[in-house]
Formats: structure tokens, sequence, C-alpha cells
């Protein structure tokens, strides 16, 4: 155990020497040389410089001066020794009015201690700046590089950096200040600042650190060529998606390799600043989306909630998000038991205790099950986020699907009746627009499920609507990420296909914030920004990973696959709400008796055992299930068919097929 009473003081002996010189040169000054009608006798010289030499040189000691590293001395250094300097003023003050000596003036003891303070600072300034001077390959930089080592014997950075790798900061704010001066603090970092980029006026041809900053249209390349710039760092986390795309993408192509400072911020507890490569979720330049409304947080803290499906991708975060809510209880229901525990152990570090978090593995179809979980903890908040999502798995499994994703809400809902929650909050897909799959039929048939059972049931019902997560289980990045560690091909069942993404956290909160906004009936939809082409992401993955020669190669669209997600989004058609990502579809809900009929026709269906037949009784319960190829089509066969959808749409709100 260490002992820090007894903490050894390493005291940089040297620099004291060069202090007492700097005090005999000022004392020399103001007591020997100095005359008129003050002069000092020679044995007043000595007792007043033995006297204030002590009281200096005693308090640096004490207040450890000595002890700190100058080069990497910030404010707090130089605040310490003017506060030193003032005590030992103030001492020799005392000890002249106590003491037997022959006394001096006021006056002349104050410049004593000023001019002594002023040299020592001086110094150290002079010190530090000779030491970063080093790393600019100048005349007058190697000079003082020069001068730094025959004074010191410190070798300064100009010989010891040349192998360093030469950056331009995109940002001389805050954190790109931060980064440049911890760069140039840090004798072993393998990177070293040689300008900075920024819009900001005031900052434009000035210098930081010594570093100079450019604008963006200064900055070219071949300025940064002459600057033997061989990396670009982005450390402007607010920076615009768009001008953060334009900006990586004009660098890229100048064959720059590109990294992001991570800065944490106050909230980000535990953060640590480091260097990294983009992610893959930057890439798609999205504005990050922190969800800080007060109300939100309100209405779940102090709540029983229940996620069905809470070891998933997005159950899980739901979780993570939740547990910052301050819930009554958290229950945590998976059939999948490994990734129920791996949130619940991740909770239980994070929260050390102070979260009520319960587990419970289980099926949404086992209604026994159910009952014994609602009857236990009687939840006032369920987020039903248990669901088969994989689309050609799906394709081959129809009767599972319906099982699990249709009748398995079902149970739910009535689960929620029966035991009085307060709230049932479904999450659904995009894929439920028009869908042309098994797996988008039947989230669309748990919709109008929810939206039913808002018409003649308790529970407040709504759902929520979105696009793919990034990351998120059988998604195409871990594939692609899988596929480029191997050595490729990557593989596109088309080069044509577009998707809407949003991170998993980024979903989690709207789903939540959407639940509480909810009155009743409501299903929202999430304004998932700009679609992405596949395409470009994998190349984008390519071009990150550094991996030479990697193939994309197209395999064809699979069963049930569209090239074009729709959301739906057009805010015309759409009521708004007070979050602009957050919309609400005017969606007509069907009376409990024609659910009910269709939900037998299902149930009929499967009983059967023929994933055609259950196939057929899906596409009748939802009219807009279409085929693949209906939607797969050029954009005249697609103006052909628009009445078509629209009819049919009419058919599913108002008659039972």
């Amino acid at each position: 155990m260490k002992n820090n009473g007894n903490k050894k003081r390493n005291i940089r002996w040297t620099l004291v020497l060069y202090d007492i010189v700097i005090y005999l040169v000022v004392a020399a000054l103001l007591l020997v040389l100095y005359g008129g009608n003050d002069k000092l006798a020679t044995v007043t010289v000595i007792q007043q410089m033995l006297l204030s030499a002590i009281c200096v040189f005693a308090a640096r000691l004490i207040g450890n001066v000595y002890g700190q590293v100058w080069r990497y001395g910030g404010i707090q250094c130089y605040i310490r020794l003017l506060f030193t300097d003032a005590i030992a003023f103030w001492v020799y003050v005392l000890l002249e009015l106590i003491l037997p000596v022959h006394k001096i003036t006021f006056a002349r003891m104050l410049a004593l201690f000023c001019m002594n303070v002023l040299g020592a600072l001086t110094l150290r300034m002079m010190y530090r700046y000779a030491y970063k001077c080093g790393n600019q390959e100048t005349l007058y930089g190697r000079f003082l590089a020069k001068l730094l080592y025959l004074v010191s014997g410190v070798q300064a950075a100009s010989d010891k950096e040349v192998q360093k790798i030469k950056i331009a900061i995109i940002g001389a704010g805050r954190v790109g200040v931060s980064f440049a001066e911890e760069l140039l603090n840090n004798e072993e970092a393998a990177y070293i600042p040689r300008c900075f980029i920024d819009t900001n006026k005031e900052k434009v041809g000035r210098e930081i650190q010594g570093i100079p900053v450019y604008s963006e249209d200064e900055a070219t390349l071949k300025r940064l060529a002459e600057y033997e710039v061989q990396e670009i760092v982005f450390a402007i986390p607010s920076m615009d998606a768009d001008k953060k795309k334009a900006l990586y993408e004009y660098y890229k192509k100048a064959g720059y390799k590109l990294k992001v400072y991570d800065y944490p911020t106050v909230y980000a507890a535990g953060g640590k600043r480091h260097l990294r490569e983009f992610d893959i979720e930057e890439l798609l330049f999205r504005k990050p989306l922190v969800v800080t409304d007060e109300k939100t947080y309100d209405y779940y803290r102090n709540k029983v909630i229940l996620i069905t499906g809470g070891g998933g991708s997005i159950g899980s975060e739901l979780c993570r998000q939740l547990a910052k809510m301050n819930p009554r209880k958290l229950i945590i229901l998976d059939i999948y038991e490994n990734g129920a525990y791996d949130v619940q152990q991740e909770l239980k570090i994070a929260y050390k205790g102070k979260l009520d978090l319960q587990v419970e593995i289980a099926s949404i179809t086992n209604r026994r099950a159910m009952e014994r979980v609602f009857e236990q903890y009687h939840p006032q908040i369920v987020i039903n986020a248990a669901a088969h999502k994989h689309v050609p798995l799906m394709e081959h499994n129809c009767i599972e699907a319906i099982e699990n994703n249709v009748f398995g809400t079902r149970v739910i809902v009535e689960m929620c009746e029966k035991h009085n929650a307060e709230r049932f909050m479904m999450v659904s897909t995009d894929k439920a627009v028009n869908p042309t799959n098994v797996m988008g039929a039947t989230k669309r048939m748990c919709e109008m499920i929810v939206l039913s059972a808002s018409t003649h049931g308790k529970v407040k019902y709504s759902a929520t609507r979105f696009g793919n997560v990034l990351g998120s289980a059988g998604s195409v990045i871990p594939l692609f990420k899988r596929q480029i560690a191997n050595g490729g091909p990557v593989t596109l069942t088309d080069k044509r296909i577009i998707r809407y993404f949003m991170t998993i956290p980024e979903a989690s909160q709207l789903v939540l914030q959407s639940g509480a906004m909810a009155q009743n009936g409501e299903l929202f939809v999430l304004d998932m920004g700009k679609p992405v082409k596949i395409l470009d992401l994998a190349e984008n993955m390519i071009r990150l990973s550094g991996v030479q020669g990697i193939d994309i190669v197209e395999t064809g669209l699979r069963p049930g696959e569209k090239l074009y997600e729709e959301l739906l989004v057009k805010t015309e058609e759409l009521d708004k709400t007070p979050n602009s990502m957050i919309f609400i579809e005017r969606d007509a809900p069907l009376c409990e008796h024609d659910i009910n009929v269709k939900l037998e026709e299902l149930q009929a269906a499967c009983a059967t055992e023929d994933d055609n037949v259950a196939r057929e009784a899906l596409r009748k319960a939802v009219p807009t299930f279409r085929k693949p190829e209906e939607v797969n089509c050029t954009a005249e066969q697609s103006k052909e068919m628009v009445n078509t959808r629209k009819n049919m749409q009419h058919l599913e709100q108002t008659a039972v097929i």
C-alpha cells in the first residue's frame, strides 16, 4: 500500500540554480547598484539578501514549485509560483519588523520581490516556448531548440519528432486546441499538429500554440503539402452532417487518411479522449440525436416497465435508455437467454444495485407464461419489441412468423387489458408499409391489432414505425464487416437498393419519446432522414478498412426483398408532433369484430401447417401485402399501380377480406 504522507519530492535543482542567478541579478540591481539618497551599506545589503532569499526559496520549496514539470506547465503552475512568492513577501515584511536588522523601504522590498518573480516567470515561459518551438522545422525553431539543450540539457522536440505523423486539425475550438496541446505536451505522441482549419473569421490568419489557423479556402491541397500533412483529424463534434460529409469526401479523394478526435463532454462520465478511425455510423453523416425532453423522463420515472424482446438489439437499448430514467422496476423478457443475460449484467455493473431489474425467459406466444409474468409484476408500461425480423428466414418460415409476431402481439395486448396496464407501445418497421414479404405483412397485421384495440380497450395503445438500425443483429453492416475481414467479396443483392438508416440509440430514444406523447391509437412514423444507397455504404466500408482488392458482387434480390423501403414520411399527409422527427400517420383502425375475423382465418391457416396456405391467408388479411415484382419495377410501371395501391389501402381499412 502506498504511503501518500511520505511521498518523495523530485526537485529540479538545475531550475533552483537558475532562479538563484536571477535573484542575485535582481538583488544586485536593487540593493547594490541602485544609488541616490537611499544607497545601502554593505552590511544592510548582505542582511537583506539573505533574509529575502531564505523567504523566497523556502516558500518555493514548501510550495513544491520546483517539483513541477514546467515544459507541460499550465496556468495553475504559474499561479502557484505567484502565490508562494506572495506569501514569501509578507513573511519577509513581518520578519523585517521583528528582527534586529538594518531596514529598507517598503517600496524597495516590493520592487525586489516583483522583479524576482517576473524574472522567474520569464525564464519558465522562455523554457516552455523553446521546448514547443522544436516542432517548428524552421531556422528560428532549431535555434531555440539548440539553446534549450545547451541551457537545460533537455532535448527539444525538433530532433525527436522527425518521424511523427504530421496532421491538420479541422476545428480550432475547445476540442481541437485541447487535442493540439495534448500532442505538443506529450513527447511520446505519434502525431504532431501542423495547422488548424476553421471557419471562424476571428481565428483565421492567427496562431494558436504557435500553430497557424487557415480557412477552408486557404487550406488548399498545395498548402497542406507544404506542411507535409499526412492525415486530417476532425475535432468539431457539433459540425453539421452535410458539411462533414463534404469535407470527408474532399480530403478522402485527395488521398488523406481521415480520423476523428473524441473528446468526452460533461455528460460522458468516465469518457476518454482518443483518436480513432471514422465509424461506419458516421459515414452516413447523420446528425446525432439526444433526447433531453424532461417530460419524457418524467413519464417513465418511477414506473414498472416490461420490455418484451429486451435482449435484442432494439430491446436492449430501450433497457439502457429506460434505466437512466429511474423506473421503479425494469423487467426484461426474452426467449433468448444469452441476450437477456448480457444486458442484465451490463446494467448491474453500470448501476451497482441501484436499479430494480428482473429478467424473465419466456416466449410471448406462451399464454401461461405471460399470465404469470403479468400477475407477478403488474407492469404499468409494456413495450413490445419481441418479433422475428429476418426477412429471408421468415419467407421460409411463414407459420412461425405469424405465430410469433401476430399471435404473440395479441397475447400481450390481452394481458395488458386483463391486468390493467396503463400503456402498450409496439415497435414496428418500415417494412410494414405496402409489405412485399411475410415479415413486413405480419408487422402490418400487428399494427392493425394494436390500433383496433385502441378503439375498445382500457389501455392506451400506440405503435412506432422506423427503418433499419445500424449494427443490429442480422443487419447488413456486420455482414459487410465479416466479408471484408475474410478478404471479400462483399455481396449485394442489388446495387440499386436504398435503405433508411438510424442508429440504435436514436431509434430507441424516439420510440420512448413517441410513447410518452401518445394519447391513444397513434401510429407514429419516424423521420429517418435521407435514404442511403447500400452500394455507397459498402464502398465506404471497404475504403475505411484500408484493405485493397475487395470486389462487390451482386447476388440478386432475395425472396420478399424490396429495392426501396417506404416510410411514407410526407409531411403534408401526416400530423405533426412537438418533435420534428416524429409524425402521426392518419390510419383508420378496424373494429374489434373485423380484426377478430382476420385473426381466426390466420389461425385456421396456421393449423394446416402449410406455409403456402398461411401465406395466402396473410395476404388476404393484409390487403396491401403485395408481391415483390409489383414494387421492384420501373418508374413507368410504378405509376400504373398507384390507383390500385390506393384502392387496396381503402379495402384494408373498411372491409373484411
